[in-house]
């Protein structure tokens, strides 16, 4: 996705069989997703949002200037893993010491002595928290949890961010004895 838009929140499973979905949000707070205006698709299709529920949400796309509400179930499932965003500039901009997500693809990463490791390539967030993938030269990419202990400096302006990485140990195929 690029830096101009900002990922917002995820249409999940649909949740009964009148078009209502279930929505993960990544606002602040997550009932804030619907307060931003027309969210949008990657292929260009926009949609409002209504909350009725606890992360379910009703969802209409604008065709032709119409709000047209998801008709059913079958509507409803053809949208799952729909990924909703905005124009960065819809979006306030980040405090001093704050940054969205989407800054730091692109980051150069280096380790506390200021060795390159890579560039972060990818975010991750499959709900336990995000990950960094760090792209490497010569080597396979690095994952990498975003917390403070793994990641202690971010700096945009600067490009770069700092990655305590851990420790990787090899563990040796087992032999046939051991295998049997």
């Amino acid at each position: 996705m690029p830096a101009s838009r900002i990922l917002l929140g995820v249409i999940g499973r649909p949740h009964g069989v009148r078009g209502l979905v279930r929505v993960t949000s990544y606002a602040d707070p997550p009932e804030a997703l619907a307060s931003y205006g027309p969210l949008e698709a990657e292929d260009g299709r926009r949609f409002t949002l209504r909350w009725v529920g606890a992360g379910v949400a009703e969802l209409a796309e604008l065709r032709d200037g119409a709000a047209v509400k998801l008709a059913d179930r079958t509507a409803a499932e053809r949208l799952t893993n729909l990924r909703l965003s905005v124009p960065r500039e819809r979006l306030p901009a980040p405090e001093a010491e704050e940054f969205y997500l989407a800054d730091l693809v692109g980051l150069a990463a280096v380790d506390p002595a200021g060795t390159a490791l890579g560039t972060v390539v990818a975010l991750h967030d499959y709900g336990a928290g995000a990950s960094l993938e760090i792209a490497r030269p010569d080597a396979p990419p690095l994952l990498i949890p975003f917390t403070r202990a793994a990641v202690p400096e971010v700096d945009v302006a600067e490009g770069r961010l700092v990655v305590v990485a851990p420790e990787v140990v090899e563990i040796p195929a087992p032999s046939r004895e051991e295998a049997a």
